[in-house]
């Protein structure tokens, strides 16, 4: 699709400002953990950060690069990243805050579909498209199968903001969708840059040491 060029400079405005709000934050949170120590809680917190660095600035190659052969290249590993995301920041949740046979279980499942996602963007990147987004909506919401285990390892705090985030995901989704829309790019990605923050927000409440 092409955008204007008012519309490529904003979306690339939020780009740029998304990979340095990231790069600090992902940080900060690894400063915070190693201070504690706990070997399982910093790998967590790592593992999480790179998916937040992965997603983020695959984002910004790809929508910022204008050679179309790299473009090609760089929208396999885009759309593969946003199930790093995803896995990524299960990832805090799932085995430090809530752990046991549920949290390890949920894990598991989640990074298993989400490596399957990573493949077939990176080997079919044109086919699949549906699948795809379908599968993505349905690893974002994975949670819900568990919320009684969550609910009791976590924080209402971080309840509360896991949901908005979610929530911001999902609409952001029908802007990404709604073509039509001038600055519809740029506002789906403002929208994942705020649910990722949510995010953020809930895993400092729920993993980082006080």
């Amino acid at each position: 699709m092409q955008y204007t060029h008012l519309e490529q400079r904003i979306d690339g405005v939020v780009h740029v400002l998304g990979v340095a709000v990231v790069g600090v934050a992902v940080l900060a949170l690894l400063a915070w953990v190693l201070i504690d120590g706990d070997g399982p809680r910093v790998l967590a917190a790592a593992i999480y950060g790179l998916g937040l660095l992965a997603s983020f600035g695959f984002s910004a190659a790809y929508n910022m690069t204008r050679a179309v052969r790299v473009k090609a290249v760089l929208r396999r590993f885009d759309h593969a990243a946003i199930y790093l995301l995803i896995a990524g920041t299960y990832t805090p949740f799932a085995a430090i805050a809530m752990g046991g046979t549920v949290g390890y279980g949920l894990l598991a499942v989640v990074w298993t579909l989400a490596l399957v996602g990573l493949v077939l963007k990176v080997t079919w990147p044109r086919r699949f498209e549906r699948l795809a987004l379908v599968l993505y909506l349905a690893l974002g919401w994975a949670g819900l199968a568990v919320v009684g285990s969550m609910v009791t390892a976590l924080p209402l705090s971080a309840l509360v903001l896991i949901l908005v985030g979610g929530l911001i995901y999902t609409t952001g989704v029908a802007f990404h969708l709604w073509r039509s829309l001038r600055f519809h790019n740029a506002i789906w990605h403002g929208c994942v840059l705020v649910a990722a923050g949510c995010h953020y927000a809930a895993v400092i409440e729920s993993i980082a040491p006080r």
